[in-house]
């Protein structure tokens, strides 16, 4: 006999799959209970009252009956941040879309709760209209910790000179002048920056005054850390690239 119990639980739908004709089956991050499946019966129906709480990147308080490591199923939800901006916008929708993919990824790694806090402080950031680069940024700089591939941003990774010069993917973060090894130089400003940005409260943001030349440093820096030291490949990473390509 499976034993229910209801709670109440914070988090943000990050997929859903048809389920029959008319029900979904839907991934939520949670804050609590990491990634779980919930199946909303009935929810493609018109009238059904969980129709507008079962989409994609809807950020709410769910009642669901739970069932640990199975299909749990939503009572009813109330929305916290409708996320509005989202849908209107391809850039903001890839963004969310690539760094919840990351999230799910790096929560198979730890459980530690400010993964969630920092993913949910992203996205509304995001919908609020601040740079989905530079949030996206800071957010997979803090993911680094929990992925055991942090990179030295506080002194020369070789020897410990806190006067450094550049950022080397190579050789895992700054480098002083004595230690260049042939690496191309970063912007001073780069440096500074994602200093910064290494410590930053998401949540707390209030301006991002960074100019084109840092932000691009940054962000190849980061995607190309990534890829060399994760060995994380995710479709919507892909998607992404294409997307600010374009624009």
């Amino acid at each position: 006999m499976i034993n229910l119990e209801i709670k109440t639980i914070e988090g943000v739908i990050i997929g859903e799959k048809p389920y029959g004709e008319t029900s979904k089956i839907l991934d939520i991050i949670t804050k609590d209970l990491g990634v779980i499946g919930v199946i909303a019966k009935g929810a493609k129906r018109l009238k059904s009252p969980l129709r507008s709480v079962s989409e994609r990147f809807t950020y709410a308080n769910f009642e669901i009956s739970y069932k640990k490591d199975k299909l749990s199923t939503l009572i009813t939800g109330d929305i916290i941040n409708p996320l509005s901006n989202i849908s209107k916008d391809i850039e903001k929708l890839s963004y969310i879309n690539f760094i919840s993919e990351l999230t799910k990824q790096v929560l198979k790694q730890s459980k530690n709760k400010t993964i969630y806090d920092n993913y949910v402080a992203s996205i509304v950031k995001i919908n609020n209209g601040y740079d989905p680069m530079v949030i996206t940024n800071i957010l997979e700089l803090k993911y680094l910790d929990f992925l055991g591939v942090r990179p030295e941003l506080d002194s020369c990774v070789v020897c410990g000179n806190q006067k450094v010069v550049t950022l080397s993917v190579e050789k895992g973060g700054f480098l002083c002048k004595d230690h260049l090894f042939d690496s191309y130089i970063t912007n001073a400003k780069t440096i500074k920056i994602i200093r910064m940005l290494k410590y930053v409260d998401i949540s707390k943001i209030s301006k991002l005054d960074i100019s084109d030349i840092v932000k691009k440093e940054i962000n190849d820096f980061i995607n190309q850390y990534y890829d060399r030291y994760t060995g994380l490949y995710l479709k919507s990473k892909n998607f992404l690239k294409n997307i600010v390509k374009i624009k």
